[in-house]
């Protein structure tokens, strides 16, 4: 299981070239199944982990925006209790608002920035695995197109009369 991806793709070029013709079918050949099944195990298993990566990393972000918005509440409350007990003296209620509204403000700042963060690191993960599946599609596509012109290639049973 240590061999790359490549050299995974190419066994199983080479086990398509090697194969052989199904009598009157030009694009059919015959593969040992298992050897084929253990080849696609092995490729799913060497495969990126970004995928999951990129849904464990949505994930943590929905949990720091929802701690920032429960962190933003908290202080909204705390802010609300302290402004309901403090004397209602006209200074002391609109230094304890611009209070209240200072720590409501800088906790809606930190949590736009950590959301503004968190959605950058997840759009990176995911173009980082989306180009890794690609890659992972164009070499498939490649491999399938060899096979394709390998099968038309070889002589059919009735050409060899």
């Amino acid at each position: 299981m240590a061999a790359g991806i490549e050299e995974l793709f190419n066994s199983l070029d080479d086990m398509i070239q090697e194969a052989w013709s199904i009598p009157f079918g030009a694009d059919k050949c015959v593969l040992e199944r298992e050897r084929v099944l253990d080849l696609l195990d092995e490729i799913r298993a060497t495969m990126p982990n970004d995928i999951k990566l990129a849904r464990e990393i949505v994930e943590k972000r929905n949990d720091v925006i929802a701690a920032g918005k429960r962190e933003a509440e908290a202080i909204k409350k705390q802010a609300d209790e302290y402004a309901r007990t403090a004397v209602s003296e006209s200074t002391i209620v609109a230094d304890a608002r611009k209070k209240a509204n200072e720590m409501l403000t800088s906790a809606e700042a930190r949590s736009k920035e950590l959301r503004r963060a968190t959605a950058e690191y997840c759009e990176d993960i995911l173009k980082r695995t989306e180009e890794a599946v690609m890659q992972a599609l164009e070499e498939v596509r490649k491999s399938r197109q060899q096979f394709r012109t390998i099968a038309q290639a070889r002589p059919k049973p009735e050409d060899k009369k």
